[in-house]
C-alpha cells in the first residue's frame, strides 16, 4: 500500500491548492520554431513535436498539481499537429484556463476557430514592430491578415506583446495602436538576456520610459517592475517559482522558468506538494533584476507570505491542515 502510495504522488488537496499550487504552468509542446528571431533562446530548428500521449500525461500531472492554468509554449505550438487536440483534452481535465503564446504565422481563420471551439481561452501573440529587420520578423507588416482573422473569429482573449528592443519604439506605438483597433490587449516586454536579466541600453531604456507613459491606466500593469528596471533600479520581489510558477521543457522536466533551468529540474511525473512547499519557500537569487512577467505575475498574490531557505513551521500544538492530516493518516502516521 505505501509503495504504491509512493509510485503514485497524490493529488495536491483544496487547502494546499490554494495555499501552494501553480497559478500557471507553461509547458513545451515543441520545441522547434518557424522562425528564428536574434533574441530568442527557446527554439531550434530541427526538434519534432513532443509525443502527443506524453503531454497528455504531463497535463495529467498539471491536474494532479492542481494548477488553475496551462500555457502552451514553444518553439511555436502550432507546429505541434495535435495542439487542437491537446486543448480540448486540457479542458477535459477540469483545467480552469488553457491558454498559448504564438507567432501567429500559421493561423488562419479555420483554426482560430477550431481553437475556440476546443476551448481556448487566451492566446498571446508576439508582435514586435511594424517592418521585418535583422532581429524580428514578428511584426505587423506580414502578420496584419492572421491577426484581423484573429479578431474577426477569436471566442478567447487575445494580447499582443511586444519586446522593447527588438524594433524601432514608434514602432511599438504602432503595435500598441494597432492591438487597441482590435480589441487586443497590448502588452510591452523587456528585452532579456538568457539568464533573464536586463539586456537594454540606457538610450532604450529611456525610450521605453516614455512609452510606457504614454500608455493609459487601462493597460499599464499597476506597480509596474519594468519601469523601475527602466531607470537602472532593481525590482527584488518574493520569486513563487517552482510553485506558483512551473515552466515544463519539452522532456517532461519542471524548471524555475525558461531562463534559469540549472537551479530546477525534476520529472513532472515525481512533483509532488512537497516540491511545491520547497520551492514556494525558496528564495531565488535571480530575482532583483527578472524581467519575466510570468513569474513575477504569479508570485504577486504571495508577496506578504515569508520566503526563507527553512519554511516556518506552524505553532507548537497547532492542528495540521486537512491535507497535511490526510498525508499523515495515508503514511501511517
Amino acid at each position: 500500500m505505501v509503495s504504491a502510495l509512493r509510485s503514485h504522488p497524490r493529488s495536491v488537496g483544496p487547502i494546499d491548492r490554494l495555499r501552494f499550487a501553480p497559478f500557471l504552468v507553461q509547458m513545451v509542446v515543441v520545441r522547434r520554431c518557424n522562425l528564428s528571431c536574434g533574441y530568442c533562446n527557446e527554439y531550434d530548428g530541427a526538434s519534432p513535436p513532443v509525443p502527443t500521449e506524453d503531454l497528455e500525461a504531463r497535463l495529467r500531472s498539471v491536474r494532479r498539481l492542481g494548477a488553475f492554468s496551462v500555457e502552451f509554449t514553444g518553439g511555436e505550438p502550432m507546429l505541434h499537429p495535435d495542439v487542437v487536440h491537446l486543448v480540448r483534452y486540457a479542458r477535459s481535465l477540469g483545467i480552469p484556463r488553457v491558454r498559448m503564446i504564438s507567432n501567429a504565422y500559421l493561423l488562419n481563420a479555420d483554426r482560430v476557430r477550431a481553437l475556440s471551439d476546443a476551448g481556448l481561452d487566451h492566446l498571446q501573440i508576439s508582435v514586435d514592430g511594424v517592418e521585418p529587420n535583422d532581429v524580428t520578423v514578428k511584426v505587423l507588416r506580414p502578420l496584419r491578415p492572421k491577426l484581423r482573422a484573429v479578431a474577426e473569429h477569436a471566442r478567447f482573449r487575445v494580447t499582443l506583446s511586444a519586446v522593447v528592443g527588438a524594433a524601432p519604439l514608434e514602432e511599438v506605438r504602432e503595435v500598441v495602436r494597432f492591438a487597441r483597433e482590435h480589441g487586443f490587449r497590448p502588452r510591452v516586454l523587456l528585452l532579456h538576456g538568457e539568464d533573464g536579466q536586463l539586456a537594454l541600453d540606457e538610450e532604450t531604456l529611456r525610450a521605453y520610459a516614455d512609452l510606457q507613459r504614454d500608455l493609459s491606466a487601462l493597460y499599464r500593469e499597476a506597480g509596474d517592475y519594468r519601469a523601475r528596471l527602466a531607470r537602472g533600479r532593481p525590482a527584488p520581489f518574493k520569486c513563487r517559482a517552482g510553485a506558483r510558477y512551473l515552466y515544463v521543457d519539452e522532456f517532461g522536466n519542471v524548471h524555475w522558468c525558461s531562463q534559469q533551468r540549472s537551479h530546477l529540474s525534476k520529472p513532472l511525473e515525481a512533483y509532488t506538494v512537497d516540491d511545491l512547499v520547497e520551492q514556494f519557500y525558496t528564495p531565488k537569487p535571480c530575482n532583483p533584476q527578472c524581467t519575466l512577467g510570468c513569474a513575477r505575475s504569479s508570485s504577486k498574490v504571495d508577496r506578504w507570505r515569508p520566503q526563507s531557505a527553512t519554511p516556518p513551521r506552524p505553532p507548537e500544538g497547532a492542528a495540521a491542515s486537512p491535507d497535511v492530516a490526510a498525508d499523515r493518516l495515508r503514511r501511517g502516521g
